[in-house]
């Protein structure tokens, strides 16, 4: 009997010591919450870190965590400091993942990282994974498309001036080993970029910034057209997307009483 009621006893403590951890993280967390909606993320961080110290499994608390990392990561900045803000932020990312492989937070945040440190390969493998989670997100598929187009869009001016032409000049490409090597390597990248981008505008039909990237991927793609026409033919389609961004924003601006912004996409050859 008195066995018994030590037994219970001890459970009674162990209990209530895990429940006090739970407050304790739970402040934490708040107090996390309150320094990152002000910007203080070092701040946030601390907070952040004790509270998953103190509930290793609570989930959103890391998720904040890494978020926090994630907000003091710039984009560009090549340097130690800034490199280990990136990572810190995919670790704590992937610690979630370790819970929950669906994580579509997580995902998404570890595909951002990859796509604002320009690693397109890993980028693309992301989204591939956010899109088998949530087949809907219009965000991702325009985020293939824009790798795509990032990874095109250099070589093409590279092998432009190669042979003496300017990125604008009109095209197509008349070097016809040139043309075949870029079709070769690139073409595939294009028409998978040029596919994602109409997922991305099935899913949402006035999203600009897709329209913008069709442009811009149909525009450099008809420069590996095989004569004049088809190359013209190309462009044609090109300018449609571009007038059709340039509608889309200006009625978006127009709805909101707003006058509409520039447009991020290249002119008409």
């Amino acid at each position: 009997m008195r066995k018994s009621i030590l037994a219970l006893t001890v459970a009674g403590l162990a209990l209530l010591s895990a429940g006090c951890q739970q407050l304790k993280s739970r402040d934490q967390l708040n107090k996390g919450v309150q320094a990152f909606k002000s910007a203080q993320y070092p701040e946030a961080v601390e907070h952040f870190k004790n509270a998953v110290q103190l509930e290793p499994d609570f989930a959103v608390a890391r998720l904040y965590l890494a978020t926090a990392y994630m907000q003091q990561y710039i984009p560009g900045a090549n340097s130690p400091e800034n490199n280990q803000m990136a990572q810190a932020a995919h670790d704590q990312f992937m610690l979630v993942l370790e819970k929950d492989s669906k994580d579509k937070v997580a995902i998404a945040s570890i595909a951002s990282l990859y796509l604002n440190q320009t690693k397109w390969d890993e980028a693309k493998q992301w989204y591939e994974k956010l899109i088998a989670v949530a087949p809907d997100n219009y965000e991702a598929y325009y985020s293939l498309g824009f790798i795509a187009w990032s990874q095109w869009y250099p070589e093409l001016g590279k092998a432009k001036a190669a042979l003496g032409m300017k990125q604008e000049d009109p095209g197509p490409i008349k070097d016809k080993k040139v043309k075949e090597e870029l079709k070769a390597k690139y073409l595939p990248i294009v028409d998978a970029g040029l596919a994602a981008l109409d997922k991305s505008l099935s899913i949402k039909p006035d999203y600009d910034d897709a329209m913008a990237y069709e442009n811009l991927l149909v525009r450099e793609k008809a420069d590996l057209a095989s004569s004049k026409d088809e190359y013209e033919q190309q462009i044609k389609i090109a300018d449609d997307w571009f007038n059709k961004t340039v509608a889309t924003r200006k009625d978006k601006a127009e709805k909101k009483g707003k006058s509409p912004g520039g447009i991020v996409a290249d002119q008409p050859k």
